[in-house]
């Protein structure tokens, strides 16, 4: 049987973050489609109020959106999805909007590919400097930025910056709860072997 999420939950082990049990026997889809996986993703424009409507229309609280956003404490963006918050942006550190300028020009689509870390400091670590860089104004993106701007998730933001144990914990309850969204039932998909692969 195929563990739902163990991927990711090995991912961040590796990294120093969380792990969480996965359950056994999730039902899996036999295609796959990328417009459809990306349908759903709120795009890096999004405001504070925008992105939990987003989120609660798959039953994910605010809280579960400010700790889920902690993933980006890894990883990388690309310049289309940050040049607007870095030429345009109101609730930016000027110092680090310069330093993202230097890798994305402000005329499009030149270097839209180019690449920035979401965390400058720990790019290859999973912690909680997400949340310090959101203090500093130092989002990348627009919608990083949204979740530290004079608004309901300031203080809980806050929290995690002062407290890694309590990001931990909420970032693996809302994965579980994010894991657990619409599940496949009765005959549709399959339980995988191999979670990568659909079944011969």
């Amino acid at each position: 049987m195929c563990r739902y999420n163990s991927d990711n939950t090995h991912r961040s082990l590796q990294l120093g973050g969380p792990s969480w049990a996965v359950p056994l026997g999730r039902r899996d889809s036999t295609t796959a489609s990328l417009s459809e996986a990306n349908a759903d993703l709120p795009p890096p424009s999004l405001n504070l109020d925008q992105l939990i409507k987003a989120f609660g229309k798959k039953q994910l609280s605010p809280r579960d959106l400010t700790a889920l956003s902690g993933a980006h404490t890894i990883g990388f963006s690309q310049c289309v999805n940050f040049r607007d918050h870095i030429y345009n942006g109101t609730n930016i550190d000027p110092a680090f909007a310069t330093l993202r300028k230097r890798n994305c020009p402000a005329v499009a689509p030149t270097g839209d590919s180019n690449l920035a870390p979401f965390d400058v400091q720990t790019q290859l670590v999973f912690d909680n400097a997400y949340y310090r860089n959101l203090v500093a104004k130092r989002g990348l993106l627009h919608s990083d930025q949204e979740l530290f701007n004079g608004a309901s998730q300031d203080a809980l933001v806050q929290l995690y910056v002062a407290n890694p144990s309590l990001f931990a914990s909420d970032f693996v309850a809302a994965m579980i709860k994010m894991g657990n969204i619409g599940p496949l039932t009765g005959t549709a998909g399959q339980i995988r072997r191999n979670c990568r692969v659909v079944n011969n």
